[in-house]
């Protein structure tokens, strides 16, 4: 490979990581040329990413974008890497789980995966990433608690979330509960009393 050639594909690279909040490091070595087109097919079918890459080069990509942001998963780069890109935190998980379940072996390997600024290393962390909860999961969980008006408005955000919003899932959700405390209606006080009225003056008798 020409370093003109390397050059293409850290920029291809770079591209991505900026494009994609969520992307697993997988070892997809000892899979065949027929496993590996299979598990693309999976990919494709979940609106996931796959691409394998130079170790060396996926590093170079993450370094020049943010060294210290992405440094937890240096180390997991070794052996071949396939790097899984996603727009939802936990589809990769479920790919590779069920890709387990139909190929005799425990590849592909997770290695690492990038959550929303959140880092996972090892294959041990596949179960918890599989049950993550997705902004929309998590926006649901709070509409199910609160009652209107404050529906209306965590329902606007989800239509944002759903169209491209940047923000976290905590962030989302503590947006919702901020807004559903500042509608809830304030309970009036009781009004006071009236004051029972005095008797009136009883009239002197005439002399």
């Amino acid at each position: 490979m020409t370093k003109d050639q390397k050059n293409e594909v850290i920029e291809i690279l770079k591209e991505k990581f900026n494009q994609y909040n969520n992307f697993y490091i997988t070892d997809t070595e000892s899979l065949s040329v027929e496993q590996v087109s299979n598990l693309r097919r999976s990919c494709f079918n979940k609106q996931v990413e796959m691409k394998v890459a130079k170790n060396t080069l996926i590093r170079k990509a993450l370094e020049s974008l943010d060294s210290e942001k992405f440094a937890g998963v240096y180390d997991s780069l070794h052996k071949v890497t396939a790097l899984m890109f996603s727009e939802n935190p936990k589809d990769p998980a479920v790919i590779i789980s069920a890709f387990r379940k139909d190929n005799p072996g425990d590849r592909p390997t997770l290695k690492a995966a990038f959550i929303n600024g959140d880092i996972f290393v090892g294959d041990d962390a596949l179960n918890a990433l599989k049950n993550i909860k997705t902004k929309n999961e998590l926006i649901g969980e709070v509409i199910g608690l609160l009652q209107s008006p404050a529906k209306r408005v965590i329902a606007a955000l989800l239509n944002h979330a759903e169209n491209g919003s940047t923000a976290t899932e905590k962030e989302v959700v503590a947006a919702a509960v901020e807004v559903a405390v500042a509608e809830a209606p304030v309970a009036e006080a009781p009004a006071a009393e009236a004051a029972p009225e005095a008797p009136a003056a009883e009239a002197a008798p005439e002399a």
